[in-house]
Parts: C-alpha cells; sequence; structure tokens
C-alpha cells in the first residue's frame, strides 16, 4: 500500500539578518495510511518547521527550500501552490499545540465548528458556495456525534459556550473533533499535550489513538515527550538538529535504538534505580551547522569521517539509522556493562 506521505531528502531553511538558518537538513519520512508515527526530538530539532512544510504553510519570501519533495496523497505540498489549499484541511489536518490559541475568544465554539464543517464537510460538494439547511442539520449531527466521540458531555451546551469557558482538556478534545470531522487521510498533531496536566495528558493521548485506529486515520504525533511517543505511535521517526537520526518500530526503537544520539536520548530519561544523564553539549545553531554528521560535537562514538561525511539512512528494512557508526545488536551488552 502506497505512503499517505512521503517526505524525501528535504533541505529547508529560512532567510534571517544572520544569513541562512539551515533548519532542515535532508530530511526523510513516512507515514503509511493508518499509521500513528511519532516524530520526536529536543526543541528547536526542527519537528514544527516540517509540519508547517507538510501542511505547505511555510511563510512566503522567508523559506528557502534546497532540495527534496513532500508528496501528500500525491500532491507535491512544496509547488502545488493553490492545489495544496484543497488538500489542507480535507486530506490532513492539524492539531495544534495551544489549543486556546486557536479558537477566537468573541465567538461560540459552536460558530465556529460550524464555519469549518461550512467550507470542509465530507458533504460539501467540490465548488458550491451555498449552505443548505438539509447540510447544515446533516452537518450538525456530524458534530454532536463527533463531541460525544471525544467524551465531551452535553455537546449540545457546550457548542453554546466560549472558548474561556472551558478548560484545556475540553478544548483539545474539541481540536481533535474539528480534525476528524472532514474525514481527513492524515492528521498532524503538533505536540497536543505539551499544555495539559499528566492525567489529562493520557487520556488525550487514548482519545486520539482510539479514534485513529477505529476511523483508519494516519498520525503524524510530534513530541519531545519519549512517554507520549510510547503511549500512542507504531513508528517512531527521531530528529536531531534538523536532521533523520533513526527510523524504528517503537519496540525495537525503545529497547534496541541504533543511533548513539538516541541511546543518550533514552538514558537521559529518569528510571528506577538509575539517575538520569545528561547529554552533554548543546544543539548547533542552524547558521553555521557542523559539516557531516550534526551530532559529532557531542557523540561519543564520532570521528573524522563523522565530521566531514553526512551520513545515510542504512540499516534492517523497518529499523534505520543515519550514522557511520551504529550500535547493534551484537554490542548491546558490552556498551550497556
Amino acid at each position: 500500500m502506497a505512503d499517505i506521505l512521503t517526505v524525501e531528502n528535504l533541505a529547508l531553511g529560512f532567510r534571517t539578518e544572520g544569513g541562512l538558518a539551515r533548519v532542515l537538513d535532508c530530511v526523510n519520512l513516512t507515514v503509511r495510511p493508518g499509521e500513528i508515527v511519532s516524530l520526536v526530538g529536543e526543541s528547536g530539532c526542527g519537528k514544527s518547521t516540517l509540519a508547517s512544510a507538510i501542511l505547505g504553510t511555510l511563510p512566503r519570501g522567508l523559506a528557502v527550500v534546497g532540495q527534496g519533495s513532500v508528496t501528500l496523497d500525491g500532491a507535491d505540498m512544496l509547488r502545488a501552490g493553490a492545489a495544496a489549499g484543497k488538500v489542507r484541511g480535507r486530506t490532513v489536518t492539524f492539531v495544534p499545540q495551544d489549543p486556546f490559541a486557536s479558537f477566537n475568544p468573541l465567538f461560540r465554539v459552536g460558530t465556529q465548528i460550524m464555519d469549518l464543517m461550512r467550507w470542509k464537510s465530507p458533504r460539501r460538494r467540490e465548488g458550491s458556495w451555498f449552505y443548505s439547511p438539509r447540510r447544515r442539520r446533516a452537518d450538525r449531527e456530524a458534530v454532536i456525534a463527533m463531541l460525544e466521540a471525544v467524551q465531551l458531555p452535553q455537546p449540545a451546551r457546550l457548542l453554546q459556550k466560549y472558548p474561556h469557558e472551558l478548560s484545556g482538556g475540553q478544548r483539545q478534545r474539541l481540536m481533535i473533533a474539528m480534525a476528524l470531522l472532514p474525514e481527513p487521510r492524515l492528521i498532524i498533531a503538533d505536540e497536543p499535550t505539551t499544555a495539559l496536566d499528566v492525567t489529562v495528558q493520557a487520556q488525550i493521548l487514548g482519545v486520539l489513538r482510539r479514534l485513529a485506529v477505529q476511523r483508519g486515520v494516519a498520525v503524524l504525533f510530534t513530541t519531545h515527550d519519549l512517554g507520549a511517543a510510547w503511549e500512542i505511535c507504531d513508528r517512531v521517526t527521531v530528529m536531531y538538529a534538523g536532521q533523520t537520526a533513526e527510523i524504528a518500530p517503537r519496540d525495537s526503537f525503545f529497547t534496541a535504538p541504533h543511533h548513539p544520539y538516541t541511546r543518550l536520548l533514552l538514558r537521559s530519561l529518569p528510571e528506577e534505580g538509575r539517575d538520569p544523564v545528561g547529554i552533554p553539549g548543546s544543539v548547533p545553531s542552524p547558521l553555521s551547522p557542523p559539516l557531516g554528521c550534526r551530532f559529532h560535537p557531542r557523540c561519543p562514538r564520532a570521528d573524522a569521517r563523522c565530521q566531514a561525511e553526512r551520513p545515510v539512512l542504512r540499516g534492517e528494512a523497518d529499523h534505520l539509522a543515519a550514522c557511520h557508526h551504529p550500535v547493534l545488536a551484537a554490542q548491546e551488552a558490552r556498551l550497556d556493562a
């Protein structure tokens, strides 16, 4: 089955007063139909920029695409122009990090959701501007059913409220409902639990995974929280300083990571009986990134080749690492001793 999303060798930067900030460096990513992929990495690694490239919302005049492609359901989102607008909001939808900032505080929740349905409803005929009473009733019924599906009580009453009258968890459930209502093939969830407390985070992750699986919707879930990635995903893609470091199924990612950065990232997590270990050094600036592997200044396995030659993704069919000296299964016991 063809991938719903393919990002291939994407290199992208932004014009700044200090020069060109090379934010993405030959990034590769795939999402299959009905699959949940977690895109993980430290803050500033390029996750949100990659999400903008996929959605076709890069700032004009500032973004510079060096090479590569972003193919979403057959459409090239970097060069589709007006056609990208037809894909965005239908084939692909978005769940933001801050749900409160995504609502207009001056209008009731129901008004804003019905505005979405007027233009993005799956019942709307292409090119039609008329919002018939019959379709409006059908859309409202679909909205009520979806709010019940995301476990919001008394949905008819909730639609009469203003955004500030709802909790953060309720607003994020509304965002998930709005992302699902157009019946998309892919949802991009950009760190959707960051602003929520731990208990609510678990509930939101459960709702998102359950509904995505039930409806066969693919999800690209960006996060810096590896615990959230474990809870929701089928596969994990790791980014470091704008480069793809590792791609792996969830279980082998957490039990047998190949890339030194991934191993250090996992060791930095709290664990019973062991103190977390920080990663020495800092993430390089995108204005002057190091040559070769961008992780080599912090990597305990780096050599002259790592400093001069950018590694490519290689490994088994389902577990790839962009590293000249990956940690393979035969080395696990010796390195962990």
